[in-house]
């Protein structure tokens, strides 16, 4: 069966740059690996046929020789050529990819770029919540936070041995760090299940932390939590998370911001929301009021006729933004409210009230209401 031709086989242009012609082929090889396609002929025959493609098409010595004289001039040259069907010749440029293949589908354990294995293991990333009022969360605060987490043990400094004992090379992986198991035809490595990939053992576990070289232990740090912060953002610690394994590095900590709510305002963004009761003659007559500010007290001037759902912005009055760069405003509603419960002077009022007001239909609502529903039914 004839070969297809190369740039067909990746899916790309004959111009194709080098990193366009590994991008397409670890797509391909992601898709079709054997581990993910286990039984799978068709897929490892897929597998194989990009693996050779990209292997000539990355090597401009092979490329050029492609290029000029078709399979001819690569017969037998590719890593996957020759037609011995086995893995035969060291992949050079593509030598990263593979081992970024490796690690997305086993979990890690791939080859470190420079062909050296990482010994040690970074610790977990950890997350915790934590609550903080309205006020705190608009002009920001530190606080002290307690949590539990795996920190590197005292007693033998993260060793996992007792002072003076000397680690033994792991018999399960012969100090490699990784075993190996054969896969189709391919050859696949993964981390030592035994020794966690650093190639030793301990020879006489330390007593405090039973040889893992860490310890659970209670913390406390200071957050410092930013000034315009919402509900749901989180705060990143650096190297505040477990300890790492074999000196690998601490994980992070994220803490997750949480808002009490507040008596009186809402928050949208950085803009607050208060909701602004007035009373019949307050609206109609018009006032100036006291009304709260996240910055204190200050007066607003309540315009005649104000409706009850009228919106008032107070500019600058709001949350400030991360960073510092500007404020937000606070949006006052109106709420006119009505009295649930009237003395009889304060019926005898409302009644001559409402006298005036049908003879002189002085709501403007009102009046427009009924007199388009006049007109629907006439």
């Amino acid at each position: 069966m004839s070969k297809r031709d190369y740039y067909d086989v990746l899916g790309v242009s004959r111009d194709a740059s080098k990193d366009e012609i590994k991008k397409a082929y670890r797509k391909l090889a992601m898709k079709y690996h054997p581990d993910r396609n286990p039984d799978n002929k068709e897929a490892e025959a897929k597998f194989k046929e990009a693996s050779e493609a990209a292997d000539v098409l990355v090597t401009e010595e092979k490329k050029s020789r492609y290029d000029q004289f078709g399979h001819a001039g690569v017969d037998g040259q590719a890593g996957f050529g020759g037609g011995g069907g086995g893995f035969s010749a060291e992949f050079g440029d593509l030598g990263d990819i593979f081992g970024d293949i490796f690690g997305d589908i086993l979990g890690g354990g791939g080859r470190r770029r420079g062909g050296q294995r990482s010994r040690g293991r970074a610790g977990n990333d950890l997350q915790m919540p934590i609550a903080v009022s309205f006020e705190e969360a608009a002009f920001g605060i530190e606080k002290n936070i307690e949590l539990t987490r795996n920190i590197s043990c005292d007693d033998c400094s993260g060793s996992g041995g007792k002072k003076g004992a000397q680690p033994i090379t792991c018999t399960q992986c012969n100090g490699y760090g990784e075993v190996r198991r054969q896969q189709g035809f391919f050859t696949v490595a993964s981390t030592c299940p035994v020794c966690h990939g650093s190639g030793q053992k301990i020879s006489d576990p330390c007593n405090t932390c039973s040889g893992k070289g860490r310890k659970r232990k209670k913390v406390e740090l200071a957050v410092k939590v930013p000034a315009g912060i919402d509900r749901g953002q989180r705060l990143k610690l650096s190297r505040e998370g477990d300890a790492g394994e074999n000196g690998g590095p601490a994980g992070d900590l994220y803490v997750v911001i949480d808002i009490k709510n507040h008596e009186i305002f809402e928050r949208d963004g950085f803009d607050v929301y208060c909701t602004l009761p007035i009373n019949f003659s307050q609206a109609a007559l018009g006032a100036s009021l006291s009304v709260p500010t996240l910055d204190g007290k200050v007066e607003v001037k309540i315009p005649e006729g104000t409706q009850s759902g009228k919106k008032m912005r107070l500019k600058g009055k709001g949350i400030q933004k991360l960073g510092g760069y500007g404020q937000g405003d606070e949006i006052l509603v109106i709420h006119v409210e009505t009295p649930s419960r009237l003395s009889s002077q304060q019926k005898k009022i409302f009644k001559e009230l409402g006298e005036l007001e049908d003879k002189e239909s002085s709501n403007p609502m009102s009046r427009g209401f009924f007199d388009k529903v006049r007109d629907l039914f006439h």
